[in-house]
């Protein structure tokens, strides 16, 4: 059986795991940096960090269309890893897989994010400018 597509980006953070690990896992956080959105709309974010704990975030594009993801914690190492598993509401058949790993580096933290089990290319290629435009806000929120 072929393998599905995944995609891999990685990150140094200006601040230390634990801050980085609370950026993913509180929602007054989360909405900083989470999604690409309407900058006068800030998204929902809601989470349960436990593993068989849910989360969802709710965001709205400039162009007003409303999108909505969740899924379920899997695996949990506070400020170090989270894995979870991520379905659009729109398409909850098409569940992947999320791995956030955070390792220390000096004064920051290296980032890896691996999103694992896509449906096809064009769904990875969609979800890797997706992720870089809020990995590039979570560097700001940061910097």
């Amino acid at each position: 059986m072929a393998s599905k597509p995944s995609l891999a980006l990685k990150r140094r953070l200006k601040a230390p795991p634990q801050k980085v690990y609370e950026a993913w896992t509180q929602p007054e956080k989360m909405i900083h940096w989470w999604g690409v959105y309407d900058d006068k709309k800030p998204p929902i974010c809601e989470t349960d960090v436990r593993i068989g704990g849910r989360f969802r975030v709710q965001f709205w594009t400039p162009d007003g269309q409303h999108h909505s993801v969740g899924g379920v914690y899997r695996e949990i190492v506070p400020d170090q890893k989270l894995v979870f598993s991520w379905a659009w509401q729109s398409t909850p058949e098409r569940e992947s897989r999320v791995t956030v790993d955070l390792k220390p580096d000096s004064d920051g933290t290296i980032l890896t994010l691996t999103h694992e089990q896509f449906f096809d290319d064009k769904a990875r290629d969609d979800h890797s400018r997706g992720w870089n435009a809020s990995l590039d806000k979570l560097e700001r929120m940061f910097a």
